[in-house]
């Protein structure tokens, strides 16, 4: 919960000024969410073809977007059912995207291992979201966890800006594999405690 807690203080702080800005605009939390989908698109395309660095920014740059379109929707009152399914979806799609293109650029130079490494990340990072979905839809709350889609986001990004350095990137994905996966185990773990409760 202070993991939460941190996260949601740091979002709040980032995102304000902007939230406010856009607040006056006739922007909607759906395009917001539709323009970091379609950013994560070209940075998937740069990456697949092997322009790392700028793949990097742009990734970051979409991630901006996956905290704003939630940030306005709250500050504006308008947080829908359909809109909260939209972004969950796109957040799949986008990591897909991304991942996908990881797997494309190390095979075309000849990395096979981690192909295996990045389709390992992308499970993991999946199961840490549908067990959180999963549990919301027995009606549980479940917010916690030590590595989130923020933290994925930003080591990837870390890994793509310093890519000149392969090993970086290699570490960063290996990172995400790992603690996606000990995540995934430690949600689980929880839904356990919950659901105990509830016997």
């Amino acid at each position: 919960m202070a993991m939460e807690k941190f996260r949601r203080d740091v979002s709040v702080r980032l995102t304000s000024p902007l939230v406010q800005a856009l607040a006056h605009t006739s922007i909607t939390p759906d395009m917001l969410t539709w323009m970091g989908f379609w950013l994560t698109v070209v940075a998937g395309i740069l990456i697949g073809t092997g322009h790392l660095f700028i793949g990097g920014w742009i990734v970051l740059v979409a991630g901006a977007f996956d905290l704003l379109d939630g940030a306005l929707a709250r500050y504006k009152a308008k947080t829908t059912v359909f809109g909260s399914a939209l972004d969950s979806t796109l957040d799949r799609l986008s990591e897909a995207v991304l991942l996908l293109a990881m797997m494309t650029w190390y095979v075309q130079n000849d990395f096979g291992w981690m192909v295996i490494v990045c389709g390992g990340t992308l499970v993991c990072s999946f199961m840490v979201s549908y067990i959180r979905a999963r549990a919301e839809g027995l009606g549980l709350v479940l917010k916690e966890g030590i590595f989130t889609r923020v933290e994925r986001v930003i080591v990837l990004s870390l890994g793509l800006l310093f890519s000149r350095w392969s090993i970086i990137l290699i570490l960063a994905l290996l990172i995400i594999l790992v603690l996606s996966f000990i995540t995934a185990g430690q949600r689980l773990f929880l839904v356990w405690q919950k659901t105990k409760k509830m016997v």
